[in-house]
């Protein structure tokens, strides 16, 4: 007899039994990879099998790319610096004749650091002229021994232990101060001092610059810096304005050494050479501070003069400069402030730790300008105190005559670091307010700095 009671395992069947399966299949789906796919732990482990395979080759590669690096290197420096005759080398003259505008951005406006008139309007600009009838100074006296040719009296003035010497005459400290003192005549040391003392210049030469009204010089002793043709005049500039570039016979000889010969008329270019004889200083800097503060000697007819230092190429029409610096500014000397320093103090430092000159001799000087009360103020007469002075735009007035005649004897007595003796000269002619201290961009804008060429060599 069959029983009832079923001994039986029941299985429980659900209808959401198919969604579960197809979840599960839908994960699987997802964790499949394609041949050949790599996880992010996997990829490291496969580039350190490849660097380990080929670090040969990879070394091989490196070493070559080096090579073809320096290779290309030493060709560049080569093409930049070709060696001349003297065994030096050229520097890089990429500034040379540029002509573009030098610009600087003011309340939000970008504007050209230095303002000349318009092409058509320098062409009918002539030399101004003007009086200047309130000027504290109305004569100056170049003082002369003209009884000084003798040769005991020439080794007196050049044994007395200082740089001073038949071109400068012995300046007493006392006459050191009272050449200071403001007067409507005023006698004052400034170079020239004896016939015997030396910076011959031919009478052909004289002849020329008597005739100058307007003058852009610059000068070049020892062999040193090459000579730039200046560019950026108007046509008219080149009918009024001389050239002229001082060289001496050192400097010739190199020029021509390396091709660039003086014509019959004595010009390279628009520069007229004026080849000076017997320099009075064994210091090359010295030298030329003569052409650099002392043009109202050298161009006694001049009534404006422009210096630019041998390191640069002037780009600008002289005429446009008198006017944009001087005439429209009533300035009668412009002057290119310094870029880096505003104190002599400062400056004092810093010509020491370039080595500009020997501790000793800055000690001297700038010991002598705090005895006088120089003060360390970063600007005299709402001016900036220290100028750069590569670039001097000025008239030729009894005043301004003065000032060089001063800042002269200045480097003469002390440092030939003209930056350390200006701001003292400044601040001790306090009559002379009109002056322009154009900035660094306006600089930037009158010349092309190309840099020094070469070592001056010294006189022995």
């Amino acid at each position: 007899m069959f029983s009832n009671n079923n001994n039986s395992v029941s299985i429980s069947v659900s209808d959401d039994e198919p969604n579960d399966l197809n979840r599960i299949r839908t994960r699987t789906r997802r964790k499949r990879k394609k041949p050949g796919h790599r996880t992010t732990f996997e990829l490291p482990r496969y580039f350190l099998r490849l660097l380990h395979r080929y670090w040969i080759v990879l070394v091989f590669l490196l070493a070559v790319g080096l090579l073809v690096f320096e290779s290309t290197s030493i060709g560049t420096k080569s093409e930049l610096k070709i060696p001349d005759s003297s065994g030096k080398s050229k520097k890089n003259d990429g500034n040379l004749n540029r002509l573009d505008p030098t610009t600087k951005v003011i309340g939000g406006v970008r504007q050209r650091c230095l303002k000349l008139l318009p092409p058509e309007e320098l062409e009918h600009l002539d030399i101004l002229e003007r009086k200047h009838s309130s000027s504290p100074v109305k004569k100056v006296v170049y003082l002369t021994d003209t009884n000084a040719s003798s040769m005991d009296e020439e080794k007196a003035v050049r044994g007395n232990g200082t740089r001073f010497n038949l071109f400068t005459g012995n300046q007493t400290f006392a006459e050191r101060e009272n050449s200071f003192q403001v007067r409507e005549t005023v006698s004052v040391h400034c170079g020239f001092f004896n016939e015997n003392g030396g910076f011959r210049i031919s009478d052909e030469d004289k002849k020329f610059m008597k005739s100058c009204e307007v003058v852009v010089s610059t000068c070049a002793f020892g062999g040193g810096d090459n000579l730039y043709e200046p560019i950026g005049m108007s046509k008219a500039s080149t009918q009024k304005v001389c050239y002229v570039a001082f060289w001496d016979d050192v400097t010739l000889a190199t020029q021509e050494a390396e091709g660039h010969k003086v014509g019959e008329d004595g010009y390279i270019g628009k520069w007229r050479i004026v080849v000076v004889k017997d320099l009075p200083f064994s210091d090359q800097r010295l030298n030329g501070k003569i052409p650099k503060m002392l043009s109202h000697r050298l161009f006694p007819e001049a009534k404006y003069s422009i210096w630019v230092d041998s390191k640069s190429q002037f780009r600008r029409d002289p005429l446009g400069v008198l006017d944009a610096l001087l005439w429209r500014t009533n300035s009668v000397l412009a002057i290119s402030e310094h870029g880096a320093r505003s104190s002599v103090y400062d400056e004092a430092k810093a010509v020491v730790k370039k080595h500009k000159a020997t501790p000793e001799e800055v000690e001297v000087q700038i010991n002598q300008y705090r005895r006088d009360k120089l003060p360390d103020d970063k600007r005299f007469n709402g001016k900036k105190a220290l100028s750069e002075a590569s670039v001097i735009v000025r008239e030729h007035t009894p005043l301004t005559n003065l000032f060089m005649c001063l800042w002269f004897n200045e480097v003469v007595r002390y440092t030939s670091r003209d930056q350390l003796s200006f701001p003292y000269v400044f601040w001790r002619l306090k009559v002379l307010k009109n002056i322009n201290m154009f900035p660094v961009c306006t600089r930037k804008d009158l010349v092309n700095s190309i840099g020094h060429v070469r070592k001056a060599k010294p006189l022995v």
